[in-house]
């Protein structure tokens, strides 16, 4: 049992990692990375949404009818994208405001739901929050690192949250703005994709 449940977390971290291995949930990963702090921000709330939803759907497997099941899970996910709504209006405000309508659309994130699907239905409680986490965590670190090289290059800076910043070039530095536009995002995750594929083959 260990050994699956620990097989099942560290899938995402590498094997399954959505952005690079999967190719999953792009639009987030593309829209809101020009800073680590969005990045950390999106894939804590699609985290938290993955496990919880997880956990519902693995729970309620064997009552929801197979007909009406994409139906029910996307009603169960809504709950939780909801919660995610609120709190971060209560507390992160100004973090929600930057990431703005791709909160609500963690309800359509094709990973939230392709895991629903493919595993939480087919499994136990215990083995669906471990896939959960895994593929969360393993998100939020893709949204972070390709946060962290836009940010750097486009700024000169690395702000984990709103206020600290834990790096800042000198006023010689001249930032290459490009890289915190939209064609930015697809040079980085491109670049990203590239030596994922390079260490993978070695």
């Amino acid at each position: 049992m260990a050994q699956s449940l620990a097989k099942e977390f560290t899938k995402g971290l590498w094997a399954e990692i959505p952005p690079f291995r999967l190719v999953l949930g792009l639009c987030p990963v593309l829209a809101v990375t020009k800073s680590v702090e969005n990045g950390i921000g999106m894939g804590v709330a699609t985290t938290f949404v993955l496990v919880f939803s997880n956990l519902l759907i693995s729970l309620l497997r064997n009552v929801i009818p197979s007909k009406v099941r994409i139906a029910c899970f996307i009603v169960i996910i809504a709950t939780f994208v909801t919660i995610v709504e609120l709190v971060m209006q209560a507390y992160t405000y100004e973090l929600f405001l930057k990431l703005g309508i791709f909160i609500p659309l963690i309800v359509v994130n094709c990973i939230v739901l392709g895991r629903a699907e493919a595993f939480a239905s087919k499994n136990g409680p215990v083995l669906s929050v471990a896939d959960g986490l895994g593929i969360g965590l393993g998100f939020t670190l893709s949204l972070a690192a390709l946060g962290a090289v836009r940010e750097f290059i486009g700024n000169g800076t690395l702000t984990i949250w709103e206020g600290l910043p834990v790096f800042e070039m000198g006023g010689n530095f001249l930032p290459f703005q490009f890289m915190i536009e939209a064609p930015g995002a697809f040079v980085g995750l491109g670049l990203m994709l590239c030596l994922m594929n390079l260490i993978g083959k070695k």
